[in-house]
């Protein structure tokens, strides 16, 4: 990642609804926590504050070095890597959030990365992350006058931003975010994102060695389906 796309993302991604229930499932007692995609460090670094001890793994390196900066961060333990470099059964939570699951296109990459996670949690441990749901098909707002919006950067700069929908295929949707700044200049961010259904991720986190407990729809608790967050939260267990 860019060093300016992870400063427009900490401005575009504050503090919402999705941290505060991984902090809440992450549970008010001290625990060994494993933040699976950690980005610029938002939650890792809320994790450590409430008394976790929290390792925050992410392969851009732009990302982690600006998590590594903020305040905190000494508290944390930055990696730069993938779940393939997990130490076995050394934590008891293991979060990926903001969507990380999504990025994780391939069958057998999925696979291997819960694999992974099976492997890096204690027995009895918890696992959870978010997924958009491909029933609410959120891809369709994102165009750009329904998805154009303005960032203010700390420095005063006003960027306009806005959302390009590129294709839709079997499962996969793919995007470019723009980014323009008051002289013209323009930055550009494509992705891809895999949609996977309810029954893909329970039938995936079985067969890894999950036990599911619950999925929800929303960030309130609410069923799949009966909300407008559009989500797939999972929580599952080693049992």
């Amino acid at each position: 990642m860019d060093r300016r796309l992870a400063a427009l993302y900490d401005v575009e991604n504050p503090w919402g609804r999705d941290d505060e229930f991984f902090l809440g499932f992450a549970g008010a007692t001290p625990a060994r926590v494993l933040d699976l995609g950690c980005g610029t460090g938002r939650l890792t670094l809320a994790l450590a504050a409430a008394g976790h001890t929290v390792t925050g793994l992410e392969p851009h390196s732009a990302s982690l070095a600006a998590a590594r900066v903020k305040p905190g961060a000494d508290r944390v333990t930055w990696v730069e890597g993938s779940s393939a470099d997990l130490p076995d059964a050394a934590y008891e939570v293991a979060l990926m959030t903001s969507h990380v699951a999504q990025e994780i296109r391939g069958d057998d990459e999925w696979a291997g990365t819960l694999a992974d996670l099976r492997r890096a949690v204690v027995e009895g441990g918890g696992l959870a992350f978010d997924s958009r749901d491909p029933a609410a098909r959120r891809w369709e707002r994102w165009t750009p006058s329904a998805s154009r919006h303005r960032l203010t950067l700390p420095d005063g700069t006003v960027v306009d931003a806005w959302t390009e929908l590129t294709e839709v295929s079997e499962g996969l949707v793919s995007y470019v975010h723009h980014y323009r700044w008051p002289d013209g200049a323009e930055l550009s961010s494509p992705g891809t994102l895999r949609f996977r259904t309810e029954a893909e991720l329970r039938e995936s986190l079985a067969g890894a060695g999950f036990t599911v407990e619950r999925v929800y729809g929303g960030w309130a608790g609410e069923p799949v389906g009966a909300s407008d967050d559009g989500e797939l939260i999972v929580v599952a267990h080693v049992v």
